[in-house]
């Protein structure tokens, strides 16, 4: 399968269009249940109790917010280095919970449930505006990452037309991007500083597989200067399909792991975090050889076309 050669610059716009729908299912399902933001980014309160036995979540959770007169978010997870469990009490975008209402919250939930010995595990709060300075950083942290890829390739590549080069691979990263924000929107979770750092992981994973492709290409121009840019691109990629197939399945392999134990023992942070990168993995793996490079050859040809072409040097004027 692997030996076989592809012709990746026809299946440019296949894959395009596999793009184009999962971004359309994406957008449909972020207008019908919305983005969740974390505390982080939107303010709010975060109020964390340990516990043991059983609980029933859904009276639970209408106890706390028949409490708190609030609307909660209520999330579970199980402790693995013994068998107490934990219960996430998150309120976003409001106003921080005074002291005496955690106190009071805390004082109904241990009568309530005297034999599940409730204790306080953890309580954060943070104000919106904070949070909105927060949020405005990690974004200007990713045009900042964006643009400094361009710039790199640029130079790097420019032998083979770099700025060309960098904005058609700062294309396929947004893909990338996207692709994990939506998933985060299908699997119900919250945009929190886990999903900015695996943005970061993301950007720097695809970038290194495409810069192993435009290596390639300027290799081989080099070997075969008559070459078109298409043959030029699509023999690069088949020399270079294998490593990154390679690659990306012993990374992905490693990811699902950590998918597992968060499912097993109900680990939300690790749950945020290794599902968006294993999609965010596939999809780099994805863009690096059918999009970026085979995009790439398209802007050349085109920019070709609109280069005018003389046949030769103007004589001088006798």
């Amino acid at each position: 399968m692997f030996k076989k050669n592809i012709d990746f610059n026809k299946c440019f716009k296949p894959v395009l269009i596999g793009y184009a729908v999962f971004m359309v299912i994406g957008i449909i399902l972020t207008a019908i249940f919305g983005v969740q933001l974390d505390i982080n980014f939107k303010g709010g309160t975060r109020i964390t109790y340990s516990y043991t036995g059983e609980l029933d979540y859904k009276s639970t959770e209408t106890l706390i917010e028949k409490t708190l007169d609030k609307e909660v978010n209520l999330s579970e997870s199980s402790g693995l280095a013994d068998d107490s469990k934990k219960i996430v009490i998150t309120l976003v975008g409001t106003d921080s919970l005074s002291n005496e209402a955690q106190q009071n919250l805390a004082k109904v939930l241990t009568e309530e449930y005297k034999e599940n010995t409730f204790e306080l595990y953890d309580s954060n709060s943070v104000n919106p505006s904070v949070a909105g300075a927060f949020f405005a950083k990690s974004l200007a942290a990713v045009v900042l990452t964006g643009l400094l890829v361009i710039l790199y390739v640029g130079i790097r590549f420019r032998k083979i037309g770099g700025v060309s080069a960098g904005l058609t691979a700062f294309a396929s990263l947004f893909l990338d991007i996207f692709v994990a924000f939506f998933i985060c929107n299908i699997f119900g979770l919250q945009i929190d500083s886990n999903f900015m750092a695996v943005i970061l992981t993301i950007l720097g994973y695809s970038l290194n597989d495409t810069i192993v492709v435009y290596d390639r290409i300027r290799e081989n121009k080099g070997n075969n200067p008559t070459a078109s840019t298409a043959e030029l691109v699509n023999d690069s990629l088949n020399t270079v399909k294998v490593r990154t197939i390679i690659t990306t399945i012993t990374t992905l392999s490693a990811v699902v792991m950590i998918i597992v134990i968060a499912e097993l023992f109900g680990l939300t942070s690790l749950r945020s975090f290794a599902i968006p990168m294993a999609f965010g993995l596939i999809s780099g793996c994805i863009s690096s050889l059918f999009v970026s490079a085979p995009l790439w050859v398209i802007w050349k040809n085109r920019s070709d076309k609109k280069t005018p072409k003389f046949a030769g040097k103007k004589g001088k004027k006798k």
